[in-house]
Order: C-alpha cells, then structure tokens, then sequence
C-alpha cells in the first residue's frame, strides 16, 4: 500500500509553547508530518498521488491534552469502552487523555493501573487518593505512583480535611500532582444547578455557591501550610470562587474548568437541553462570564473535558434521577473556537495554551511542540460548516448535548486517524 500523502499550501501553523503562529507550507506522508518551510519553500518532486491543498482557512497544531475525564468499564461499558473513547478523543483532536480512578472497579492499586493506547496517543492514569473512592482510608499512594500513576486524585467531593491532610504530610506521591475537587457535596442541598435567579425562575433544585466556596478556602489555606504538594483544583464552576482565587493569584494551586461551563449557563439551556446535570452544578451568565475572564488571564490555567458518559438506559431516567455528566470530546475545540476566539477576540495561541500546553503543565507532563517525523499533529478547519451528529462523535456515549446542530470549524485531519478518514478537500482518500 502507498503511503498517502498531502501537502498543505499557506497553512497556520501553531508549533508549541510560547510561539507565536505564522504561516507555512507542511508535506504529511503516511501520517507523519514530515516537513515545514516558508510558504514556497517545499519543492517537488512529490510522491504520486500527493495532492497540494489551499489551507488558509486551516490550522496545524499539538493535539490537544484533556486533564481529567471518566471511564466506568474500560471493556464492557455500555456507555463506553476504552476503544470507543479512544475513537471519540482523536475523532476530536484529543492526543492525551487523563483518566480519574472513578470505575466500577475502582483504580485505587497499581493491577488496576495496566489500562494503555497504542502510540501515538497517549493515556495518562490518575491514582486514588482514598481506598475505593470512600473518603475513609488513604489508598497506597506511592504504590500507585510506582506502577505509573500520573498523580492521586479525589472522588467528586473534597475528602474529609484530617484525612487529606494526613495524606499530603506523608508525601508518598513525592513530586506527582493531586487533583481534589473545589466541592462539599454535603452542602450541595440535593440541588443541580447553581442557585442563581435563572435557575430559580426555572424552578430547579439550586446549588449554593458555598459548597465550592468553603472547599476553595480550605484548599488555598492547605496549599499554603504545605508547598511541596503539587495541588490541583478541579473544575472551578463559579464567580465567587473566581474571585477567591484572584485573591490568591501569586500562590493558589493550579486550577482547571470544565469545558461546559465556558460555552453554556442557566439563562441560555431550554428546560429540554441536555448539560443541566452536570458536577459541578451549571451557573448563571455571571459565573460563565467570570470563568472566561479568569481563563484569558491564566488564573484558571486548563480546560478539561471531563467526559462523564451515559448509557442510552440512563439518559432516560428523570433529570433528578439521572447521574450526572455529559460526553464531548467532538464538540470542545469548534465550540470553544466561536465562543472564545470569534465571539471574544482571544488569540487562538490562547485557546491552545488552555486546551493543550496549559493541561499537559497541570498534569505534569512535557508540552509537546510539532516535530518532523511524527504523528501527534491535528489539522484543524475553522471554517469547515458540518453537522453535529451521533456518529460523528464515536463514543457510545447518549448524553452528548445539541445533536443534529450544525457547528462551523472541524478537526479535518491527524497523525491518529487514517488518511481515509480525513475530510481534507482534494484528498484522493478522503
């Protein structure tokens, strides 16, 4: 078989961290990038069939690194598997994905760290905090650490403080970072959406803001009787604790959001919208708003995904009976393009830094920055009209909101998917 290959004439070119984008000409051969050059500068001979396209409305970059995400049954999910999610993550240009210990099977031991992908996609593991995610016992920490876990992470609500201290004094995750949530569901109230006057003219179950504000409070206070831990906060969800941590700008821990509280709120969801139960609880427009600004300033430094996915069994219990969650790794980067980079005029450097180096920093690991010969690069048209749809996301997952929307700006192509799937135009295998 014939490599493919294609050359992408005056494309925008994002190369890695700290750089500022310019315009290129890049050869792709056998879904390897293997050449950059000043636009004209890469000269044939080609290799036959090598299509040259017109990609000025295209970007070529990292892919992208989603710090935390849920697998329930890595084999057997009805929701999804550990292959369907890998599909559903390069589908969206996701080339690292970071797993919570949050299973059936809860991954609180080094046998129950032996889940991979195969290269070029990378699969991080989050160890657990708490022996099976009970907020009890502490869980062998450097035993985790040992079998190749990323760091320790909590569960969805903030482990008992005497607990939590005890486990970071011990220091057996050494120099590897610990993701807890800025969360007490004890005061959550059974409610689901932040208590806001959207939510409350909506009739729902509101979410105080003080079930995050206290747990953020307590983190910060710890973070600073305890430097050497490499905290982590996960999915900081309101204007109140935006505002705490610009309190705290020059020594809170590293912060990251869920990507759903960026493009949706309270006063924009009809009452039959799916993304209403979700942890942490959706806010109101102020809260989106403070959580955009507080992302443009790098004080919330990453954008998870935070893939929670449902079977089609569980998406049809009622709203007050179905756990929480949404699916989505298909819809982050074109909905976050037009609400960040059209709608708010950010660079889309910024956009990269909070979807790619800004995670791969949260999570500890290298920022990646395109080299020739590899095959962690996406394509990504940003003005390529298409229609959301079921298949479009591979994941098994049914609680992927908006289906049969159409969106503007599309992953067309990657080093982790075949070139017969790529949506390039004028590609022979597309």
């Amino acid at each position: 078989m014939i490599d493919p290959h294609l050359l992408l004439r005056r494309v925008n070119l994002m190369e890695g961290p700290d750089r500022p984008s310019r315009v290129v000409d890049a050869l792709i051969s056998g879904q390897r990038l293997q050449a950059l050059a000043e636009p004209g500068g890469l000269q044939g001979p080609w290799p036959s069939p090598c299509p040259s396209i017109d990609a000025q409305s295209c970007w070529l970059a990292p892919p992208l690194v989603d710090p935390h995400s849920v697998l329930d049954d890595p084999c057997l999910g009805r929701a999804e598997t550990l292959s369907s999610l890998q599909a559903a993550a390069a589908a969206g240009g996701y080339g690292s994905v970071a797993l919570l210990p949050w299973a059936k099977a809860w991954r609180d031991r080094p046998e129950r760290l032996s889940l991979g992908w195969p290269a070029p996609m990378h699969l991080h593991l989050w160890g657990s905090f708490c022996l099976e995610g009970q907020d009890r016992d502490l869980a062998g920490h450097g035993d985790q650490v040992a079998a190749g876990a990323i760091g320790l992470a909590a569960g969805d609500s903030l482990p008992p403080l005497g607990l939590l201290e005890r486990g970071l004094s011990l220091a057996e995750m050494a120099d590897k970072p610990v993701l807890l949530p800025v969360r007490d569901g004890t005061l959550c109230r059974d409610g689901f959406v932040r208590e806001r006057v959207e939510a409350l003219r909506a009739g729902w179950p509101v979410d105080p803001a003080l079930s995050e504000i206290l747990p953020l409070q307590t983190l910060i206070t710890l973070a600073g009787r305890l430097p050497q831990s490499r905290l982590r906060l996960m999915n900081l969800s309101t204007a109140e604790g935006v505002s705490l941590l610009r309190h705290h700008q020059h020594h809170h821990p590293l912060a990251s959001v869920c990507w759903w509280h960026l493009i949706s709120d309270s006063g924009a969801l009809s009452l039959a919208d799916e993304g209403w139960k979700i942890v942490p609880s959706l806010g109101g427009p102020g809260d989106r708003r403070a959580l955009i600004e507080a992302l443009a300033e790098g004080i919330i430094s990453a954008v998870a995904v935070h893939h929670q996915p449902l079977d089609a069994e569980e998406q049809l219990l009622p709203l007050d009976q179905r756990p929480g969650g949404l699916a989505g790794h298909g819809l982050v980067l074109p909905l976050l393009w037009q609400e960040l980079v059209r709608g708010h005029g950010w660079e889309p450097t910024l956009l990269w830094e909070r979807l790619c180096w800004g995670p791969a920093r949260f999570l500890g690991v290298a920022e990646e920055a395109l080299a020739p010969g590899s095959q962690r690069w996406i394509l990504f048209d940003a003005d390529r009209p298409w229609l959301w749809q079921a298949q479009n996301a591979r994941s098994l997952a049914a609680n992927h909101p908006w289906p049969e929307r159409p969106l503007v700006g599309q992953v067309v192509a990657s080093g982790f998917t075949a070139a017969s799937e790529w949506l390039v135009p004028g590609c022979p295998s597309c």
